[in-house]
């Protein structure tokens, strides 16, 4: 009990230092959600180390769950939900962690499963979101909502880095050359459907299908 209590802790500090960036230095909902969105996805890395069971990570990303139901309901913790348009993105978010965390349990495929697709959606989608607000060149819309091509050349390149990087610390693994290039690109067209936050559903769910099909 004592690494979930841990991990909890850790959570509800990162939403507190959210918080008092927001209020008390005036920074911006888009930049507080955007940490947020990292530094959760680098903390759910420390689940396959810290926790034994998917009980756990269950009790974990269900208890923040309602507390993202309940803010949205409340109106608490702006510096998450007080941005200019709805996103299902934060919802969906612990119940992606567990999901996957779920799949590579139960799977046997390697921690590549769980690794690879929280770090493309931890760090590049982010990335993009950034770049593509920067430099908005290219400018398309899927569904009405606002997309970039420099949005989607950069989220595409972070996730070409990414993979490199996991395949390489987890070791080799089979077709792993094919893989480095067809995980980032169908990983960046999953981002770029995913309107309204759904991308923290296609994007790992896009990664974990390649992995699936090849591993």
């Amino acid at each position: 009990m004592i690494p979930v209590l841990t991990l909890a802790a850790c959570f509800l500090t990162l939403f507190g230092v959210a918080e008092c960036l927001y209020r008390f230095l005036k920074v911006k909902a888009e930049w507080t959600r955007k940490i947020v969105h990292i530094c959760t996805g680098l903390l759910t890395l420390l689940f396959p180390l810290m926790l034994s069971n998917h009980w756990q990570v269950l009790f974990l990303c269900g208890s923040f769950l309602l507390i993202l139901l309940a803010s949205l309901k409340f109106g608490w913790l702006p510096s998450i939900n007080a941005i200019d348009r709805f996103s299902y993105g934060s919802i969906l978010f612990p119940i992606v962690v567990y999901l996957l965390f779920l799949i590579f349990q139960l799977a046997q495929k390697g921690p590549v499963v769980f690794y690879l697709p929280i770090l493309i959606l931890a760090i590049c989608d982010p990335v993009a979101a950034l770049v593509g607000k920067r430099f908005p060149v290219g400018r398309y819309k899927v569904w009405d909502c606002g997309k970039s091509l420099s949005g989607s050349m950069a989220f595409l390149v972070a996730a070409l880095l990414v993979t490199v990087a996991t395949f390489y610390c987890l070791g080799n693994v089979s077709g792993a050359a094919s893989l480095i290039v067809l995980i980032p690109v169908t990983a960046t067209v999953s981002e770029a459907l995913g309107v309204k936050g759904m991308d923290n559903l296609t994007i790992p769910a896009s990664v974990v299908t390649i992995l699936f099909l090849a591993l």
